[in-house]
């Protein structure tokens, strides 16, 4: 399946109005505070809940469809989706249905041959549910068009690692079984790199000198599995050079574990389509920020990503147009990605993030 290229987000939140915008292999956004960064990672867990039939779960956490309309029911009656896979594509939009509940509109899949474009109008649902997944999963012979696309959506990871506290997950113990794809929070990470170490020692070797370059005194998990109830578990147990001592994973730094999970799930064997990844840069180290630039750009070649980021740090390792700069204009969130042509003659004196301080890549607090 083709990565994600083309993207339409309107009514949405604090998106009034994105149109055709284009995605590539790799995606920086960066912004500030309250620009819109964290409203298009949420139209991606959108999007992905939709094709689990968990729409309206969203739609209720999120406040309800009052709250996630760009400025309420009173300015916006309703919120247009497209999204662009190469030679495949799927459109929909949702308009507020009964109470809070979303109702769904105008849901189509499309397929093109050559110049022609053909949409298939699935017409509309109100029960929450993705015409175009419910197709997918049946036997008709359309499917073969929509099953391409939901499996591309389903399989996108939406990794959120800002809980690293005493009680996050990803420090105690989970069931070995806990192993089939990284979650969002890292909550199995044990589990995970128990199961990789198994049948992938290239990739887990690569975690693990990932690991050490940040970490030096790093030498490797004891991924030992304890019978507890009637379940197997296994903790993030690790050792030190030099001592054969088992260290627990609450001897782990926040910036530690967190690098650990990024390392994981940018070094993952088999990556999801497309990969997106909220501020990995907490708590991180500037050393170990250039560590997982590297570790991005190399996950880039494999897979699409998409990252939001308050780090202009982390924007020194890439290429200016990797860069999209999110700014609110008059209660909208725009999106401008950059072009080096715009930046020749500052380039060849200054960094991406010295540009960004000087004001001359704008895209700080706007005063409205």
């Amino acid at each position: 399946m083709e990565p994600l290229d083309r993207i339409t987000i309107k009514g949405f939140k604090s998106i009034r109005d994105l149109e055709d915008f284009e995605l590539k292999r790799l995606n920086l956004f960066i912004g500030a505070n309250g620009a819109g960064k964290s409203n298009l990672i949420s139209f991606f867990r959108m999007l992905h809940a939709f094709m689990e039939g968990n729409l309206n779960a969203y739609v209720i956490d999120n406040g309800g469809i009052s709250d996630i309309l760009f400025n309420g029911r009173e300015v916006t009656d309703s919120m247009y989706f497209e999204m662009r896979f190469g030679s495949r594509g799927y459109r929909f939009s949702l308009r507020p249905g009964a109470s809070e509940e979303p109702a769904i509109i105008n849901e189509a899949r499309y397929y093109s041959g050559g110049q022609r474009v053909t949409w298939w109008n699935l017409g509309d649902s109100f029960n929450g549910k993705s015409k175009v997944a419910m197709e997918a999963a049946s036997d008709r012979e359309d499917a073969k068009y929509s099953r391409p696309i939901v499996t591309a959506i389903r399989s996108w990871q939406i990794y959120h690692f800002h809980d690293t506290s005493a009680n996050a997950r990803m420090r105690h113990y989970e069931i070995i079984q806990d192993h089939s794809e990284l979650r969002i929070d890292a909550a199995n990470l044990a589990p995970y790199l128990l199961h990789l170490r198994e049948i992938d020692t290239g990739a887990y070797q690569g975690i693990l000198e990932a690991i050490r370059l940040v970490t030096p005194f790093f030498d490797d998990f004891v991924l030992t599995p304890r019978k507890m109830g009637e379940a197997e578990k296994v903790n993030l147990s690790w050792k030190q050079k030099g001592s054969d001592y088992p260290m627990q994973p609450y001897h782990l730094s926040d910036g530690t574990i967190r690098f650990i999970a990024l390392s994981t799930a940018l070094l993952q064997p088999t990556p999801p389509s497309t990969i997106i990844i909220d501020e990995p840069e907490l708590g991180l180290h500037p050393h170990a920020l250039a560590i997982l630039a590297e570790l991005i750009k190399d996950a880039a070649t494999r897979t699409q990503l998409i990252i939001a980021t308050q780090s202009v740090t982390l924007l020194d390792y890439f290429g200016i147009e990797d860069i999209v700069v999110v700014k609110r204009e008059n209660g909208a969130s725009g999106f401008k990605r950059l072009d080096e042509k715009d930046y020749v003659s500052w380039l060849e004196s200054y960094s991406i993030g010295e540009l960004w301080a000087k004001n001359v890549i704008t895209g700080g607090p706007s005063y409205e």
